[in-house]
């Protein structure tokens, strides 16, 4: 027998507290205090994101100096904002902001790959919640334009650190000689 689904109420504005009560794998992201849907990713943004995974799991099988974790999963900013990045890095030394059902605080660094549905929160909402928690480095990768962007913070703003497209290596500033052949990440999709 199913249990009832969980209902929220209508509201101006929900919480962390509301969004808690969604049932484990609901597809929404709580955004600006918004429950905001996100469909399912399409084979060509999951194809990037496990070809990127890899590389973030060699280099940390390799360098030891932190946590790489994959969507989804909840990272908690403040109570209006818990979104489910594709990927997060968490240095060893703040691996505290792990906890049993969520991620509590910003990451080192975060990947998102856009879709078509999330490339709007991506880019503007996402990009200035991320900017103003401490996300140490952003990378925005574009399937459909076959471009990677790293963003870095400095002076506590995110400034444009490397912009690549269809080619290049895309080099992390915060993880020492971690890169990413751009050639091969987007080689051979469908």
């Amino acid at each position: 027998m199913n249990p009832a689904p969980i209902e929220i109420p209508p509201k101006e504005s929900y919480t962390y507290e509301d969004y808690a009560r969604l049932p484990e794998g609901a597809p929404y992201q709580l955004i600006g205090g918004k429950l905001v849907m996100t469909p399912s990713p399409s084979t060509l943004h999951q194809f990037i994101l496990v070809r990127l995974l890899g590389y973030f799991l060699d280099y940390q099988s390799k360098e030891k100096a932190g946590v790489v974790l994959v969507s989804p999963l909840d990272v908690y900013f403040d109570h209006e904002e818990t979104y489910q990045p594709d990927i997060v890095f968490i240095s060893k030394e703040r691996l505290n902001i792990i906890e049993r059902n969520k991620i509590n605080g910003a990451p080192d660094l975060v990947v998102e790959v856009l879709s078509p549905s999330t490339a709007y929160y991506d880019l503007r909402k996402k990009y200035k919640v991320y900017e103003r928690h401490g996300v140490k480095e952003y990378w925005i990768v574009d399937p459909e334009e076959e471009t990677v962007e790293i963003y870095v913070v400095k002076e506590g703003r995110f400034t444009l650190h490397q912009q690549l497209e269809h080619q290049g290596r895309a080099a992390s500033v915060i993880l020492d000689g971690f890169t990413v052949e751009i050639a091969d990440l987007f080689a051979r999709l469908p």
